[in-house]
């Protein structure tokens, strides 16, 4: 994508802010670092982990939606947050407490770039419900790890239109800020994910993703939201042809076949995990 002279000045000084650590990148929400801590402790029960979050009435109940989701389903549904965790195991439990802490972070004092941080939460969501389900029916990846890096392959957005937001003359062109997005949130994405210490697999997904004909040994987190996205953007204006799909790395790795994506018979449990993350 080649970007106007005006497009390139403006990228140019976000990376020089990028680049001199003067580009303020979101933080983890506290709630996620402590769980991230507690999830670690070898001694830690479903217990301990649940009063990290059982002030959180909102983000208890994703949990518990989440754990009766077809990620989770067991046979009977819960309803109690240390019964959902239990479900889940420590480690996938601390991380999607993590993942959908990071909900509190898209918002806005502007209506316009609030409208469309909702809107990359609501497409990163739909991305981690379908790659979570791909992960568990063509994979042996964890499902915890799909989820969150289906969350987090666009936060690189986020500084982005926080920058926006303190710039009426970027905010007010449109198209302009759109473009400027797409050419510059994957770099900052991964530049975020390693501030926060995510591990190299997770950390290569905001980059990674975008690469449709990447060459790896086997199939990783990066594919499978490469595939997840792209099975997002069907009936869209940004879907792939048929020809174009089949020039996509990823399903091969996946062992999926471009025209099997949106089958019937896992559509359901794609849309029921995003619903719950969301």
């Amino acid at each position: 994508m080649t970007l106007t002279t005006d497009e390139q000045a403006i990228a140019e000084e976000i990376k020089e802010l990028l680049q001199s650590d003067r580009l303020i990148l979101p933080t983890l929400p506290e709630i996620a670092l402590k769980a991230r801590e507690v999830a670690q402790d070898p001694d830690v029960t479903a217990l301990g982990l649940s009063k990290v979050v059982q002030n959180d009435p909102a983000l208890s109940a994703r949990l518990i939606r989440v754990a009766n989701s077809p990620l989770m389903r067991g046979q009977r549904k819960i309803d109690d947050l240390q019964q959902a965790i239990a479900r889940m195991g420590i480690v996938f439990a601390g991380n999607l407490i993590s993942a959908l802490a990071m909900r509190q972070m898209f918002q806005a004092t502007s209506s316009t770039v609030d409208h469309l941080m909702h809107q990359v939460w609501s497409h990163s969501t739909q991305v981690a419900g379908i790659a979570s389900i791909l992960c568990k029916h063509y994979t042996r990846l964890r499902p915890d790890q799909a989820t969150l890096a289906g969350l987090v392959h666009q936060i690189g957005i986020l500084p982005l239109l926080s920058f926006a937001e303190m710039r009426p003359e970027v905010l007010g062109g449109g198209f302009t800020l759109t473009r400027i997005v797409e050419h510059l949130h994957p770099e900052i994405g991964e530049s975020i994910l390693q501030m926060w210490e995510f591990p190299p697999e997770l950390v290569a997904v905001p980059k990674g993703h975008l690469d449709l004909g990447r060459h790896v040994a086997q199939a990783d987190y990066v594919d499978l939201v490469t595939v997840a996205n792209l099975e997002s953007q069907f009936g869209t204006e940004q879907a792939l042809s048929s020809e174009e799909m089949e020039a996509v790395t990823a399903f091969g790795r996946l062992g999926i076949k471009p025209e099997a994506l949106g089958a019937e018979e896992i559509r359901s449990e794609k849309a029921e995990a995003a619903q719950a993350l969301n």
